[in-house]
Formats: C-alpha cells, sequence, structure tokens
C-alpha cells in the first residue's frame, strides 16, 4: 500500500463517532437536570411516591390517639401506574442470543478497491463515515446466563447507510451447525436447557446436544470450532467476526460475486483458558460486558479490519465443497481475504434497554449492490429474522430510535402496536392520484434483484456436494497449534463426561474417528467410550492459513488495555512499582494495585515523602482469573507478609498455571520462586535470584530481575519486541504474547496445584 494510503487508513483509527445515527438518536434521549421534578407518564406532578392512596383511621378500641391503616384504594391512579409500568418492564427474550451487550461506532473503507465487485457506496465510497452499531452475544443462555460460557458468540453489525440499513448477523466462527434453515429448530431445541428440568443453563455439556450432533455429522465442523479455544474468547474485542452465509455482490456493469465476510480485530485473537473461564462465571459473570465498555471509556477503541473473499459466479462450480454450505469454510489459499475497510467502536449506550435490547436485526436487510445466494441456512434465516422481530418487538419496530434508518423512510404500510409514525396524507396506498410513495428505478436507487437464470426440480433434497461432511472439521483440526489441539481434546472430554447416557458419549468417538484417528482414541479415554482400533477415514493432512489463532498476532506487539494486576503490602518498593507501572501505562495497558486493603498501602521506609499509594482492590475481591498479568515489586517487609496470605499465593500459582507473564523484583522474586516450587531440574530465576543484581532473565514467561534501579529505567525504554534487554519491555513482551503456553505444554502447569 502507498505511503497516501498507509495515511489514510491510520486516520480513521482516529475517528469519532460524532455521526449521524448519534444525531438522529438525540431526539429520544432525556437527560435529567439536577431536581428534575417526579411526574407521572400524562404529565402530571408526582406529590408522594411512596405511599399509596389508602383509608386512614382512627382505632376506637384504642385510648390513644394512634391512626389505623385501612384498605388501599384502588382509585390510586399514581400507584397503578407505578405498578402496572413495572409489571410490563419485560418483554420476550431472544430465543437464541438473549445474553448480550452492544456498542456504537462507525465504518469506513480505505479506497474504492471494492468497486470491481459491487456499486454499494458503503463499500466503495471512501468519503462515506458510516455509522454502526454492534451487538455481541451468547447463544444458548438466557438473558442472566454468565459471559464466559463455551458457546458461540453472535457478531451483529447494523450499518446504518444513506441508502438503508444493512444487517451483517454474524458470529465469531465461520461457519454452522447444520446446512438447511429447517434444521434450525431441532438444534437449538437439542442445545439448549433439556425440556423435563431447564438444565443445563448457558452450555452445551448435556445429553440432548451431544446426541443431536453425534446422529447429524453436519454439525463436525463446527463443533471442532466451538470445542477449540474459539468458543471461550478473552475478550468481543479479541474474536474475529464473520457473516457466515454466502451473500453476492453486483458490480456497476451488472457482474454478479458470491462474498463471504469477515471481522478481523486488531488485537488479535485470543481465549481464556477453560479453567479460568468456569472460574469467571462464578467470580464476574459480566466480564465480557464490562471488558467492552471499560476499553471504550478509557479510550482504547476496539478496531476490526473488515475484509471480503469473493468468487465470480462463472467459478461456482470450480471447488471440492459448495461455496454455499454454511459448514464449510472457504479456504483462504483458494479464496484469499481482502481487507478493504475498518470497523471501530468508540461509543457505549446510554441506555441498556431502549439500545442493546431492543436493536434488531436481519440477514435479509440489505442494500443496492449487496443480494443473496441460495445458500439454503440463509434462505431460511431471511425469514425467520424478520418474523422473530415482530413477534419479539411488534409489527413497527423498525420505527424504534435504535431501529430506525438515517435516510429518509416512507412507505404505505400503516397502523400496528406502537406505531411511532404520523402521517399526514389523504391516501395510503399505490398507484394514487398524487403520486405519493412511488416506485424508484434501478438507475434512481431503487433496489432491484439480480437476474438469475434457474432451472431444475422441486424436491426436498440437498446438492451432491453437500453430502461431504468431514474434510473441513480435519483441514481445522490440522491447522491448530498443539496447545490447541490439546486443549480441544479436553474441551470434548469434558462435554461428553457430563453426558449420562453411554449411547451418547460412546457414540460421538465414531464421528471423531473419521476426523482423526489419535482425536478419537484421546477422548475415548477420557470418557469411556469404545476406543477405536482403526481410523474411520484417512485424514487427508492438509492445513489452512488463518484457521489457528497463532494466525492473528498482531504484527506489531501491543499491550493495549491489557488488565496487570501489581500486587503490594506495606513495605513495598513504592519508587520502583511506579516506574514499572509508568512504562506499562505508556503503552496504554491498564495497571490494578491489589493490597490487604482497599487503602492506604505505606511505602517501604524511606519513600513515605512520595504521595499515597491506595489499592484499587483488596486480595479478596479480585481474582487472577480477571487480569492478563500480574507483577509483584520487592520489599522485603511487603514480601514476607505476602508470603503468609494463602489468597496471594493462590493468585501466584493460578497465574502460572494459566500460563500468564509474571514478573517479580528482588524479594518478589524469592516469594515467586517459593510459591511456584518447580522441580530442581526447572529453575526460572537464574541468576535473578541473587538480589542487587539487574540482570534480566525471561523463562517460560516468567521476567525477573534482582532490582530495578534508576538506571534501570533510564536504559530500558519501553520496547515491545523479543530479545529486549529491559525489564518493563520484556515484561510487556510476555504479556502481548497472550500467554506462555510452553508452560503447558512441558507439563510445569501439572506440577502447580492452582
Amino acid at each position: 500500500m502507498s505511503s497516501i494510503g498507509q495515511s489514510v487508513e491510520k486516520a480513521f483509527t482516529t475517528m469519532t463517532s460524532k455521526n449521524s445515527k448519534v444525531v438522529d438518536l438525540q431526539r429520544d434521549i432525556l437527560e435529567p437536570r439536577t431536581s428534575q421534578p417526579l411526574t407521572t407518564d400524562h404529565g402530571v406532578k408526582v406529590a408522594d411516591t411512596d405511599n399509596w392512596l389508602k383509608i386512614i383511621g382512627s382505632d376506637s378500641e384504642s385510648k390513644s390517639e394512634s391512626k389505623k391503616n385501612g384498605p388501599s384504594l384502588l382509585e390510586d391512579q399514581i400507584g397503578r401506574e407505578k405498578i402496572h409500568r413495572f409489571d410490563h418492564e419485560r418483554i420476550p427474550e431472544r430465543v437464541v442470543h438473549a445474553r448480550g451487550t452492544g456498542a456504537h461506532g462507525h465504518f469506513k473503507v480505505f479506497d474504492d478497491r471494492a468497486s470491481k465487485y459491487t456499486f454499494a457506496p458503503v463499500l466503495t465510497d471512501s468519503s462515506r463515515t458510516t455509522p454502526v452499531f454492534v451487538r455481541f452475544s451468547t447463544v444458548q443462555g438466557s438473558r442472566g446466563s454468565a459471559d464466559t460460557v463455551r458457546d458461540v458468540r453472535g457478531f451483529a453489525v447494523k450499518f446504518y447507510t444513506e441508502e438503508g440499513n444493512w444487517d451483517i448477523v454474524g458470529n465469531d466462527i465461520p461457519v454452522f451447525f447444520i446446512q438447511d434453515a429447517i434444521k434450525f429448530p431441532d438444534f437449538v431445541h437439542a442445545v439448549k436447557p433439556e425440556p423435563h428440568n431447564e438444565v443445563p443453563q448457558g452450555q452445551s455439556a448435556h445429553n440432548n446436544f451431544w446426541d443431536f450432533v453425534g446422529l447429524q455429522p453436519e454439525s463436525a465442523h463446527m463443533v471442532m470450532w466451538v470445542m477449540s479455544d474459539r468458543g471461550v474468547p478473552r475478550s468481543f474485542r479479541m474474536m474475529q467476526g464473520f457473516g457466515v452465509n454466502t451473500f453476492t455482490l453486483v458490480s456497476a456493469d451488472g457482474k454478479r460475486h458470491f462474498v463471504k465476510f469477515h471481522f478481523i480485530p486488531e488485537l488479535g485473537v485470543h481465549s481464556l483458558l477453560w479453567d479460568e473461564a468456569l472460574k469467571i462465571n462464578g467470580q464476574d459473570p459480566d466480564f465480557h460486558r464490562k471488558d467492552l465498555s471499560e476499553a471504550i471509556e478509557s479510550g482504547a477503541y476496539p478496531k476490526w479490519k473488515f475484509a471480503i473473499q469473493t468468487i465470480p459466479e462463472s467459478e461456482q462450480h470450480d471447488f471440492d465443497f459448495d461455496i454455499l454450505d454454511a459448514t464449510k469454510i472457504w479456504p483462504q489459499e483458494s479464496v484469499p481475504l481482502e481487507e478493504i475497510g475498518e470497523l471501530v467502536l468508540d461509543r457505549v449506550v446510554d441506555e441498556f434497554f431502549p439500545e442493546t435490547e431492543q436493536v434488531a436485526f436481519c440477514t435479509s436487510h440489505v442494500v443496492p449492490g449487496i443480494g443473496f445466494s441460495d445458500d439454503p441456512l440463509l434462505q431460511g434465516r431471511n425469514f425467520s429474522y424478520f418474523d422473530t422481530q415482530i413477534s419479539r418487538l411488534g409489527a413497527n419496530w423498525e420505527e424504534l430510535p435504535i431501529n430506525r434508518p438515517v435516510c429518509p423512510v416512507f412507505n404505505h404500510n400503516r397502523d400496528g402496536k406502537s406505531r411511532h409514525r404520523i402521517v399526514k396524507s389523504e391516501v395510503n396506498y399505490w398507484p394514487n392520484r398524487k403520486d405519493i410513495g412511488h416506485p424508484v428505478s434501478e438507475e434512481k436507487g431503487g433496489y432491484v434483484e439480480y437476474a438469475e437464470r434457474l432451472q431444475g426440480i422441486k424436491q426436498r433434497a440437498r446438492g451432491s456436494k453437500f453430502q461431504e461432511h468431514f474434510n473441513h472439521a480435519q483441514l481445522f483440526y490440522n491447522s491448530l497449534a498443539a496447545y490447541e489441539k490439546a486443549h480441544l481434546v479436553n474441551a470434548i472430554g469434558f462435554e461428553l463426561s457430563h453426558c449420562e447416557d453411554p449411547d451418547v458419549y460412546r457414540s460421538y468417538i465414531n464421528v471423531l474417528n473419521n476426523i482423526d484417528f489419535d482425536l478419537a482414541k484421546a477422548v475415548a479415554v477420557q470418557v469411556n467410550g469404545d476406543v477405536p482400533n482403526k481410523p474411520g477415514r484417512d485424514n487427508h493432512g492438509r492445513t489452512s492459513h488463518g484457521l489457528s489463532q497463532l494466525d492473528f498476532l498482531p504484527k506489531e506487539p501491543t499491550i493495549v488495555s491489557r488488565r496487570i494486576a501489581i500486587l503490594i503490602s506495606d513495605g513495598f518498593n513504592a519508587v520502583e512499582m511506579q516506574a514499572v507501572r509508568a512504562a506499562l501505562t505508556s503503552a496504554k495497558a491498564v495497571c490494578y494495585l491489589i493490597g490487604p486493603r482497599r487503602n492506604h498501602i505505606r511505602p517501604m521506609a524511606g519513600q513515605d515523602l512520595g504521595p499515597e499509594v491506595f489499592a484499587d482492590h483488596h486480595f479478596d475481591s479480585q481474582r487472577s482469573t480477571l487480569f492478563d498479568a500480574i507483577y509483584i515489586p520487592s520489599g522485603e517487609e511487603h514480601v514476607k507478609t505476602i508470603a503468609k496470605n494463602g489468597r496471594v499465593v493462590h493468585w501466584v500459582r493460578e497465574a502460572f498455571g494459566h500460563c500468564k507473564a509474571i514478573a517479580a523484583v528482588g524479594e518478589g522474586v524469592d516469594f515467586l520462586r517459593e510459591v511456584v516450587r518447580l522441580p530442581a531440574s526447572v529453575d526460572l530465576f537464574t541468576p535473578s535470584r541473587v538480589q542487587g543484581i539487574d540482570e534480566v532473565v525471561t523463562s517460560y514467561g516468567v521476567v525477573t530481575t534482582g532490582k530495578y534501579s534508576a538506571s534501570s529505567v533510564v536504559t530500558d525504554v519501553l520496547n515491545i519486541a523479543a530479545d529486549t534487554r529491559g525489564f518493563a519491555s520484556n515484561f510487556a513482551f510476555q504479556i502481548s504474547q497472550h500467554r506462555c503456553y510452553e508452560r503447558e505444554l512441558e507439563g510445569l502447569t501439572q506440577q502447580v496445584a492452582f
């Protein structure tokens, strides 16, 4: 890309979301002023909102003049309205994707490089900034379920374009469990809590789900993705987004391409460990929601590159799979990605319900230049999404502020529940004598479907290429790193071990044996399945780029928005801590001081004259699971104190077991060595065990040094790169790698109790 192109691309990252949709929403936003008076919904000021209107009489049998409560009166309109409105606050939650959160932002293309595929200005006009609203969600659980369950994540984007709303109703996984939409009710019934006891909530580890996918082999590819680390993302900001279905693009000269849509996160693709995800479910069930708002409000705006894969209509049948099959990917070696724009989220919602809960997406919402394919899953989604919004929000759901377009809207649709728009006109039909609401030609922007020639026989069937179900599951499994494969084996083992029916957990081994022989054997041993003695089919051995999360590490290592816990107690080295913290925050990491109390923590002797240091949290109120890394400063008294605190000891062991970056200085190194207690053959701390020596040692993601003095600070200009000499720089690089999985692969984490 040219330097001009690079500068233009970089400029996108500084844009704000003071866009046309934000302006549009202002007319529905009420900002109460201080001492705002209370009124009823019909505008009457309320004198008393604490007592229902009732009869208050005197007690005739009492000698005192005490007053006695009588019956409450139905005539109390103020009381009835307050209770009535409370009783009707809830609307039906989504059947799937009920648990979610959202944010506002904008989208912009880099240039007109996509004009060879489409004439849609949202994808070709670089002078435009298109407002967006994005909603992330889990699939299986209810609105009250936890964020970090193993599940697919919804990644739905509403583009408020000048030609109308365009919705990409996607997921964080590029494929789906089924090929044909008619199977969607069966899949959802199977994955949801079982009907006889409404268990389990927010997870697929139960008989019905595994029974269904075991009998529906087209789901094999999707199961591999969900059971991989993709099923437990570290953050919404660190996961990909996919349109899942095959859409079409039509160019100005009438040529059609099939297209897949991709969102690639700037921060890379990262996940939680399963033990970590389980613990966060209880420790902070809103972890992902908080993470998103914390990042936006701190100015670390989440960003994704927007990319497309395109196939000319003439090449539709040139592949060994059907490109309209939603259980298949388009391998990047055959169909390269083209990055054409950027999505940025830069504004949190003002009120959750009218924005995040009432936002509604439809795959059928496209704009001129973008169309549909004969993808049988998409065809059914186009019907279902529109239908479910009417059921949940009413026929006029597109008039709700968060859903209405920013472009002019006019048609002859009328009435219905909760109609907002008032049309001042004598006619509500077409044709009419005043030419109101007339159709628009294609030349003037009217949407015209692509003229496609079709010939066939009407029947309930699927194309011949839809019958193969395991090649892409093998491709995904083969492309994973060693630690990713190990996590996948353990994930399937965990899920099947929660299935009580032997027919369920034993039969799924047969499905796995069609993907990989060693995979099937490993899972069978874990769950008491029948260990196969030969492969169900040979593994083709092929791999593809873009399937392992390692393929998405940022080109320039970054620790932006990473959460770092600094463990301190009375007598810690405050000068050292402040120097290290300043280095990390200069790279936009977020540091938290964790101490024995949420109050002033006294530094070591001789450092009392500096500003007071307050802990953000105490040891029992937070856990290592909620942070990306931990740092233990030096200080003899401080280290002696935390060494006697079992909670702190667990903090460090747990962070080590979860493969997180850990840093320690001076006496903190001695504490770390005693806590982790690895065999003598594995010494992570030499020579930094010798206090007073400022040589930096990095081993298995653990960064240590004997001291961090003023001279260390001078030479430790933060440089996030491998093989740097400075303590803070080394620590930052280890954080940027997300985790040190070598610790796990070489069995070190198994030797530490956490």
